[in-house]
């Protein structure tokens, strides 16, 4: 009797002797994969759950803060703290795909995902990263607005259109994710698939298919170009027309004043694109997955940590926020945004 082709879909489990068969009504006989992490030594576990435990929990906090904050003061409702309330939600939820399961695998000792939460995590993972680019995208030009047209900047940039444009973020970053996560659903893997990272990615995933791939790398690189290039496009527009205004306003402390309420937002912005850049740049130089997976700690999770303190430490209103809501300082007046 000939071998049934769907042999090459039995694996052998790392935990246990009996076998697992594919079946009959999925594309894989994959039933988990393996999270190399960053190390197998023993002795740097301890240190790896200690640094990225200490990051999550700086992260959430943080974030946690300035949602707090804003949502707390009546001072800080407006479009620009509204954008920002949103940003730190999502980067909590961002951090909050990855971060913990790396955790609970060294806990455990068990670096298992199973096939059905490597694909959920790379949905949610693929999810926010998306809404932090929109959101970014939607905060220049609420920068933007706000310089170029001040005197329309209450009419142009309404409650209504703020919810809108978070709306729309949204509903853009759900699709796309869903396209890419039912995409892999359609592929097979043949073996035992150890991935070198500490998360589920979709590039690994794609990577480590037995099946064709065609279509699925054309999905990633053109939702890459338009999700994440057109975005940054926009970005650029916003902050030449931003310098432009800037140029022509007379006073030396006029445009200090003008810039200063960009700069939070152009050093987030500068963090993500230049810390995700940077990751498939050194990925594509070395061809090391652990380099790689190094690098993106970057932008999954240093990125997330320190928006909070960028936005807190160089602004005066979320600074006296802070102080209100902790009660460290009486109530003052409300502040009025240049």
């Amino acid at each position: 009797m000939p071998i049934d082709v769907k042999f090459c879909h039995v694996i052998f489990p790392f935990t246990g002797s009996h076998l697992h068969h594919m079946d009959p009504g999925n594309n894989t006989g994959i039933s988990e994969f393996l999270l190399k992490g960053f190390s197998e030594e023993p002795e740097q576990q301890l240190l790896i759950f200690g640094f990225f435990l200490s990051m999550y929990l700086i992260t959430v906090f943080g974030n946690l803060l300035i949602i707090l904050a804003v949502s707390s003061d009546s001072h800080l409702h407006t479009p620009m703290y509204f954008f920002l309330a949103n940003l730190s939600f999502v980067d909590i939820c961002f951090t909050s795909t990855t971060v913990p399961k790396m955790l609970l695998n060294i806990q455990t000792q068990s670096k298992v995902i199973t096939y059905a939460g490597c694909i959920t995590q790379m949905y949610f993972f693929t999810l926010f990263a998306g809404l932090d680019i929109f959101l970014l995208t939607v905060m220049a030009y609420d920068r933007f607005v706000a310089i170029c047209c001040p005197l329309n900047y209450m009419v142009i940039m309404n409650p209504r259109l703020c919810g809108l444009l978070v709306l729309v973020s949204w509903i853009t970053s759900v699709l796309h994710s869903l396209l890419e996560s039912l995409m892999v659903l359609q592929l097979s893997f043949c073996t035992v698939l150890e991935i070198p990272h500490f998360f589920c990615e979709l590039n690994q995933m794609i990577q480590f298919a037995c099946s064709d791939t065609f279509l699925n790398n054309m999905v990633m690189y053109f939702g890459a170009m338009l999700l994440g290039g057109g975005p940054f496009i926009g970005i650029l527009y916003s902050y030449y027309k931003i310098v432009s205004s800037i140029r022509g306003i007379s006073s030396a402390q006029g445009k200090y004043k003008a810039f200063s309420t960009c700069v939070s937002h152009l050093s987030v912005v500068s963090l993500f694109y230049c810390t995700g850049l940077g990751v498939y740049l050194s990925s594509a130089a070395t061809q090391s997955s652990h380099s790689s997976a190094t690098a993106s700690v970057m932008y999954t999770v240093v990125t997330p940590m320190l928006n909070p303190f960028i936005y807190s430490l160089r602004n005066r209103d979320i600074k006296e926020a802070l102080m209100r809501f902790s009660g460290m300082a009486a109530t003052k007046g409300p502040i009025v945004l240049g």
